[in-house]
């Protein structure tokens, strides 16, 4: 664990998005405090994702965007010739 120097945690606490910068390889890290981090990382689990789930959303998108297309009509002539 590394621990902060007041100077760091200074700028930690007036910075909206906190943002360090590896010196040597110039690679940048959003600081995140640890309970965040842990819900962050239970909302992105994908332990008990059920891919089903997320086919209904997509299928109640598609069918807005189907209603509202207007040139739906001619793909679907276009794949009917096709078969």
């Amino acid at each position: 664990m590394i621990e902060l120097t007041a100077e760091q945690h200074q700028a930690i606490t007036e910075a909206e998005m906190p943002t360090l910068i590896d010196p040597e390889t110039r690679t940048e890290y959003v600081l995140v405090r640890k309970d965040l981090f842990d819900r962050l990382k239970a909302q992105l689990a994908l332990d008990e994702y059920d891919p089903d789930e997320g086919l209904v959303h997509m299928n109640e998108v598609m069918a807005g965007d189907d209603a509202n297309d207007p040139l739906l009509e001619s793909y679907q002539h276009y794949r009917e010739t096709r078969s």
